[in-house]
């Protein structure tokens, strides 16, 4: 399964598995991972769910190869179907713990900041290559990065498309604590555990109250990115330059990833 799915001692797992392919999405992956987070968070034996992916990354973000190759006519039907939901999963009330194993780039650093909170192995690394590939974001990156990071910091890995490691990502607010990456998991599943053991109704109460306070300023934010990043994809994405500059985009993140496994292309 290219996602997987399993509930232990209250505490559903979700693990993104293309590790062939850095866990990159695709709108397969997308609407399983959307049935998975739906279907956890109405059982009542899950107080907390906790997203991570295969090793060696966390996720790639969506397909290059596939953003780079689909007809422009195709992509742009697609994206004049109706939004399923703010940000890249759908509304939820258990709360999502990202247990960040490796590099998490683009759209799925977008992915890791519609999880509640953060863990990241040693091995975790951060990127936002959106001005890079050619595309701008719709998936939360321009709300929810500046919340966490600072708007300084946030246009600084937004406009450079640099990645930071697990320490900076740490001191920055990014993440809430760095771990040995054999123990991620493990430390994932007790910060789980410890949230599934309180009851599930003050903990939606408290969850929903930040939701709520956050979304005064944010909501319309959220709505205007998503608007302008569908425009871009339909009227201004440049295919033929991702299709030449992917091989570069992609090298260059591995370089500063640390990751040399050579992705399929």
């Amino acid at each position: 399964m290219i996602v997987e799915v399993d509930v232990s001692d209250n505490v559903g797992t979700i693990t993104l598995n293309r590790p062939e392919s850095r866990n990159a999405l695709s709108a397969e992956v997308t609407n399983l991972l959307d049935d998975a987070i739906v279907d956890l968070d109405g059982r009542e034996d899950v107080g907390a769910i906790i997203l991570t992916g295969a090793d060696p990354a966390f996720c790639a973000g969506f397909d290059l190869r596939s953003l780079s190759t689909e007809l422009r006519s195709v992509q742009q039907e697609r994206l004049r179907t109706p939004v399923k939901h703010l940000g890249l999963v759908p509304e939820h009330q258990t709360p999502i713990i990202g247990a960040i194993n490796g590099a998490a780039v683009t759209g799925g650093l977008e992915l890791a900041l519609s999880c509640d909170f953060l863990i990241a192995s040693e091995h975790a690394r951060f990127a936002d290559t959106h001005a890079r590939v050619g595309v701008v974001p719709g998936g939360g990156m321009t709300i929810r990065l500046p919340e966490l990071i600072g708007m300084d910091r946030a246009r600084r890995m937004s406009l450079t498309g640099d990645f930071i490691d697990a320490q900076t990502a740490c001191a920055w607010g990014l993440v809430v604590e760095v771990v040995p990456h054999d123990g991620l998991m493990d430390r994932a599943r007790e910060i789980a555990s410890t949230i599934a053991a309180i009851p599930a109704e003050n903990v939606r109460a408290v969850r929903r109250l930040y939701d709520e306070v956050s979304a005064l300023a944010g909501r319309e934010a959220w709505a205007v990115e998503s608007r302008v990043a569908r425009q871009w994809m339909e009227q201004r994405f440049d295919q033929s330059r991702l299709a030449s500059e992917r091989e570069n985009i992609i090298a260059r993140g591995r370089k500063q990833s640390g990751v040399e496994e050579r992705r399929p292309t």
